[in-house]
């Protein structure tokens, strides 16, 4: 696996959010909207492919796409040695669900993806009967993949609760930046402590090094040392997606990103408005895929070269007040 170290993930798995962003659609699906969200998921595809023709590291630049309506792209990735992640999980639901239920293995048996991927909402002081629905769910799978030799990708985000919102929103603390770094750590744990045991952690972002740090040594815990993590994008403008890459580079143990959302949702709306030719929106995702490739490999650069004592501040938008008043729930 560590040839596609590090991993570039280019996620269009979404589903319900084409159908219902892009043509304002609900199940049943009409037929047309399904060829085209398929068309358009064929123009992101095919820019990861034009960026590596650009000089991006083919081994790396994995794609990440569903079944239901790429399940042609996916067979071309493998085909062109494109790192392939396929999910799992139901789209559009707060707990996890199989999509396939009983039958997820025969799915993932017939794409041969290197990743099999889940998308699970886990706030460890959360709905504890949620979690643990879910966490059995997880455990199930987990198990499955181990004994098949099968890679395991993580997504963990980590909403926050009424309680939370409420406890940030009255000591004037911002719940992404003051809470949610520790609670993932948390979550981690939990997860761990059921068995759960990913390849990779797919995780939100951080403005700082510190909070990275101690997510990867959650991760790596206890003869952990060979799981990664990456950070995802969650749909970020680009501002915020560059500081999150810029330090989860800083930190040995992240190995790259997942970003979907921020970089194809402009271009890809503007095709579908016919403001751009496909071959315009290919060419502009391309670009900013690549562009996030520079600016992550920069900052693992960095990293390797000073350690994460050395590594500067990166931005944040939480006041040194906020942070003298750290939640302690």
């Amino acid at each position: 696996m560590d040839e596609h170290f590090p991993l570039y993930l280019m996620p269009f798995d979404h589903r319900r959010s084409f159908e219902r962003g892009f043509f304002d659609s609900s199940p049943p699906i009409p037929e047309p909207v399904r060829r085209c969200i398929t068309q358009l998921k064929q123009v992101i595809f095919d820019a990861n492919q034009l960026a590596v023709t650009q000089g991006a590291p083919r081994g790396q630049c994995g794609v990440l796409v569903d079944e239901e309506y790429g399940a042609t792209i996916a067979r071309e990735a493998t085909a062109a040695g494109t790192p392939l992640a396929m999910p799992v999980e139901r789209s559009g639901q707060e707990e996890f669900e199989f999509e396939y239920g009983d039958r997820f293995a025969e799915h993932i048996e017939a794409f041969d993806p290197l990743f099999t991927k889940v998308l699970v909402r886990w706030n460890p002081e959360g709905d504890v009967a949620l979690n643990r629905r879910q966490g059995a769910r997880l455990a199930t799978l987990g198990a499955w993949l181990k004994e098949h030799g099968r890679q395991f990708l993580f997504e963990l985000l980590v909403p926050a609760t009424k309680d939370q919102q409420h406890e940030c929103d009255k000591q004037g603390l911002d719940y992404d930046t003051d809470l949610r770094p520790q609670l993932a750590v948390q979550a981690i744990a939990q997860l761990q402590a059921i068995d759960v045991e990913p390849t990779i952690w797919k995780v939100e972002g951080f403005d700082n090094v510190r909070q990275a740090d101690a997510l990867v040594r959650q991760a790596q815990s206890r003869g952990r040392e060979d799981v990664r993590c990456i950070v995802l994008g969650r749909g970020s403008d680009w501002a915020q997606v560059t500081r999150w890459l810029q330090t989860a580079g800083y930190v040995e143990g992240f190995c790259g990103f997942a970003v979907g959302r921020t970089l194809w949702s402009h271009a890809v709306g503007d095709y579908l408005a016919g403001r751009l030719t496909a071959e315009q929106a290919t060419s502009a995702i391309a670009e900013r895929y690549l562009s996030l490739i520079h600016l992550y490999e920069g900052a693992s650069a960095l990293g390797r070269a000073g350690g994460l004592e050395r590594q500067p501040s990166v931005p944040t938008q939480a006041s040194s007040r906020r942070h003298a008043q750290r939640l302690r729930l």
